[in-house]
């Protein structure tokens, strides 16, 4: 039997880290997003500089250091030593989402800063994770007495007050119950691997589709869908891109899978005519 030792597409080494939610590796599967943008990057590159500041963080932590100074060392190290923020001045560039340009200017959006913080927040065993915040994502630490909410893109930590109040000011354009009738835990449930990298990745879907810039949207739709093969709009998303580019043959056959998948989706009727209108058949 021939071995195949050709290096496997951007797009099938993201397949393979992602294909089990218990192995899923965030900070890798997160660099190679990257790869459609840089095809020439290293991700083992990201990861090797991850691991630098890794280790000189945990030469500032004392031995026998408690959660809450681990977490004052991180943050420190982080936000002000290393200088990481949100990138105010050029908030949709899609850099912003590439974590190889993230570590070199050191400015991210919410998300892709709360991986990097994350990453160094588990190597000094903190339990820490990302929350799925509506419009902004968060970190929360758990240090056992209780738990501090930290926004990745100004790394203050915010009180109840102030997160009942983003629910408030976001609630009449997202549809949210108001936080006073809802615990506010419901807003705060912790973010898996794979619905961060989901994030990022709609990040870049808004900002491709705004542009219209097709070829890199239908990008990351290939991603979206690998990475949630059962979330049917995504489908139909890339199936609209590709009619735009003109590969009908690949739209017809995203179109109609979403179709036979979609159940009553308000816009099928509207989905069937563009359908329709590239020669598919519609049942």
């Amino acid at each position: 039997m021939k071995l195949d030792l050709s290096t496997p597409t951007p797009l099938a080494y993201f397949a393979a880290l992602v294909a089990s939610d218990e192995q899923l590796p965030l900070l890798e599967a997160a660099a190679s997003l990257a790869q459609d943008e840089y095809p020439e990057l290293d991700v083992e590159q990201v990861l090797a500089d991850m691991d630098q500041l890794a280790a000189r963080l945990k030469r500032r932590v004392a031995a026998g250091a408690g959660a809450m100074d681990r977490l004052r060392t991180l943050n420190q190290f982080f936000f002000g030593d290393l200088g990481f923020a949100g990138n105010v001045n050029d908030y949709h560039n899609p850099d912003n989402s590439h974590l190889n340009v993230v570590l070199r200017t050191r400015r991210g959006i919410p998300v892709s800063l709360a991986v990097l913080w994350l990453e160094l927040a588990h190597g000094l065993g903190l339990q820490a994770e990302g929350v799925g915040f509506p419009g902004h994502f968060l970190m929360q630490v758990n240090l056992g007495e209780g738990r501090v909410v930290i926004d990745p893109f100004t790394g203050q930590s915010l009180g109840q007050d102030e997160l009942r109040e983003r629910i408030g000011e976001l609630q009449p354009h997202l549809h949210l119950t108001p936080a006073s009738e809802l615990p506010l835990a419901i807003y705060l449930q912790p973010a898996g691997a794979r619905q961060i990298l989901a994030r990022m990745l709609r990040n870049l879907q808004d900002i491709h589709r705004t542009q219209e810039d097709w070829p890199r949207f239908v990008a990351v739709q290939d991603r979206l869908i690998t990475l949630l093969p059962r979330a049917w709009a995504e489908y139909r998303d890339r199936g609209l891109a590709l009619a735009q580019l003109g590969d009908v043959g690949r739209a017809r056959k995203d179109l109609a899978l979403y179709l036979g998948e979609a159940g009553d989706a308000r816009d099928r009727v509207a989905v069937r005519e563009r359908l329709a209108a590239l020669g598919g058949c519609v049942d």
